[in-house]
Formats: C-alpha cells, sequence, structure tokens
C-alpha cells in the first residue's frame, strides 16, 4: 500500500486493472485501517478518474455474493448519498410506490455512512429482517413484488472498509460505487448522483451497458429529485435538465424535506408518508422520484400517466399494501 499511496500523492491515476487489484487487497484484510484511511482520502482530495471508479466497481462486482433475479425485470432506485443534505428516505419510500404501482423493485442498499439513516436502517427499524437467501428474496418479489438488498450480505469482505467509512463519517468514493453494485445487476436502474461531474461519470460508464437507466442529479445538489430546484434527467437517449413545472409539481423548501437525525425519528416519518399522512411537500418529492422510476420500466407510458399512478399508489394506499405484506413475511 506504501507504494501505492506514495504514487497517487505524486497525482498519479490509477488504470483499471490496479484500481480493481487494491480494492480486492483492501476487501481482502490485507491492509490497516490507517492505510485504508488514507488510500479513501485521496479520493476526496481530487477528482476520481472514469477508470478509477469502473475498477473499484470491477472489483466490488467480482467479490459479491452475486444473486440471480434475471428471470424478473427488476428496477433498483439508488442513490449514491454523500449528498449533505439528510433527507428523509425518498429512494427507499419511492421504491414501494414504484412496486404498488406495477414494477418489480430489487432495491440495494446499505446502513448509514455519511447521513443519519441509511435505507437499511429505516427497513430494519420498521421490522424488516435482511436476507442473503435465493428463495427467501425470490418468494418476496413473486409475493409482494419488492425485495431489498442489504449490501454487507453481498460484499461481507467489505467489512474491513465499514469501520474507517463510520469514523470519517465523509462521503467517498463507496458512496459512487454503492448503485454500481447491485448483486443481483438489475434490468432498469434509476440512480441518483451527488454532483453533474459524477453524473457524466456515470452516464459514460452506463452508455457502455445494457442497462435501461435514468441518472437523476438537482442542480443544488441533491442526489435525487428533490424539487427545490432544477435538476439534471441523463438517459441512454436524453440528456435534459427539467424543473418541478415541468412534472406539475410544486417548488418546496429544503427544510422539508429533512429527516430527523436519526434512525426512529426518520422512520417515524417515513410511515408518516406510507400512510398517506405526509406533507404536500413530501407526498411530492416521493410521487415525483417514483414517476421518474416509473417512466424509466414502463418506457411505453408518458411521464404524465406515471405521476397519476405515482399518486395513486402512494395516497391510494398501494405503495402501505406492499409494505406491510413485506414485513409480514419476516
Amino acid at each position: 500500500m506504501r507504494h501505492i499511496l506514495n504514487y497517487l500523492f505524486e497525482f498519479k491515476r490509477l488504470t483499471i486493472q490496479e484500481a480493481e487489484d487494491i480494492l480486492i487487497e483492501i476487501a481482502g484484510g490485507k491492509h490497516s485501517d490507517a492505510e485504508i484511511a488514507a488510500f479513501i482520502t485521496v479520493f476526496n482530495m481530487r477528482t476520481i478518474s472514469i477508470d478509477e471508479l469502473a475498477g473499484f466497481r470491477n472489483a466490488l462486482l467480482k467479490i459479491c455474493i452475486p444473486i440471480d433475479l434475471s428471470d424478473f425485470n427488476t428496477i433498483d432506485l439508488c442513490g449514491t448519498g454523500g449528498d449533505g443534505k439528510d433527507t428523509f428516505n425518498i429512494s427507499t419510500l419511492s421504491a414501494f410506490v414504484v412496486a404498488g404501482a406495477g414494477a418489480t423493485v430489487a432495491k440495494h442498499g446499505n446502513y448509514a455512512a455519511s447521513s443519519g439513516c441509511g435505507s437499511s436502517n429505516v427497513m430494519e427499524h420498521l421490522g424488516y429482517k435482511s436476507s442473503n437467501s435465493h428463495d427467501r428474496l425470490r418468494k418476496e418479489l413473486n409475493d409482494c413484488g419488492i425485495t431489498f438488498l442489504h449490501a454487507p450480505l453481498f460484499n461481507p469482505a467489505m467489512k474491513n472498509v465499514a469501520p474507517v467509512r463510520r469514523a470519517l463519517r465523509l462521503k467517498t468514493f463507496f458512496n459512487m460505487l454503492g448503485p454500481m453494485v447491485n448483486p443481483s445487476r438489475p434490468q432498469n436502474q434509476v440512480v441518483g448522483v451527488f454532483s453533474l461531474e459524477l453524473a457524466r461519470m456515470y452516464n459514460y460508464l452506463y452508455q457502455k451497458s445494457d442497462v435501461n437507466y435514468c441518472i437523476i442529479h438537482s442542480l443544488d445538489g441533491y442526489d435525487e429529485i428533490s424539487l427545490t430546484g432544477d435538476f439534471k434527467v441523463l438517459t441512454k437517449k436524453t440528456d435534459s435538465i427539467l424543473t418541478p413545472l415541468h412534472l406539475g409539481m410544486p417548488v418546496v423548501k429544503a427544510e422539508e424535506l429533512a429527516g430527523s437525525g436519526d434512525v426512529p425519528g426518520t422512520a417515524a416519518i417515513f410511515m408518516k408518508v406510507l400512510n398517506g399522512k405526509g406533507t404536500t411537500a413530501q407526498n411530492s418529492v416521493v410521487i415525483a422520484n417514483s414517476a421518474m422510476a416509473l417512466t424509466t420500466y414502463f418506457p411505453e407510458k408518458e411521464i404524465e400517466e406515471c405521476l397519476e399512478e405515482a399518486k395513486s399508489s402512494l395516497l391510494g394506499g398501494k405503495a402501505l399494501r406492499v409494505f406491510e405484506k413485506l414485513i409480514s413475511l419476516q
């Protein structure tokens, strides 16, 4: 590691293979926490390259426990995190709304690393028991139209990195990797990213894949459609900047999207919204993100139709029924 660190401290970049090799070494426990922390922080001091990002992605996909859900047409809604906004769990709520509207969701998630409450935190608090059982996950998809893939269960080798990430409490390149390393390799993805630069990198890498994707970045920094202002949308065919008005949605204030800062409080917000008792701002942002996922999953549908289906799923109780059925299986 000393050789790699000195190399990086000279402002040099890793090739795809070098990036893959060093991350596999880290996952294999070959380096100390101090060395891992030094390595991680290099990429907070300068922009990660596309080759480095691709190499790190390749490493995690190579060492993960794969799960074959290929006979389902699944979609993942996953943000990078690391935007520093500490919102309530918008993408996790949207996953249930999307499932309630008829899509099949394989949601990838993890505990919070740089925020108050990650998707795995809220789901476990509400009674979901994470598993990497092939039969269990398939049953959830068959019965509920949704399953959750808790990242550490599929990449147990990354336990060597988790304590360092928790201690640093900074966004790192691991935030950048999360959406790209869903072990079930879903056919469809909606990915939220925390910067325009990362959106362009993701678009470059996803263009080379066969994934049907949509990359989202709100221009004021959110890794989702925040409705606090304009947002960027990138797909295989389009590159556009939209406004809340394009979706027929109100502009909301940042404070209206805040989580509570802890797991119990954020889980309470989650259930309030899921029960149809969210504020206008909370409901609107969940519906907007859900509609974008539905247009990705059902490309033949117009955004207006998907907005109505998302609204019906959330406010008509369909999303809640999906959640209740999933929890009943635990």
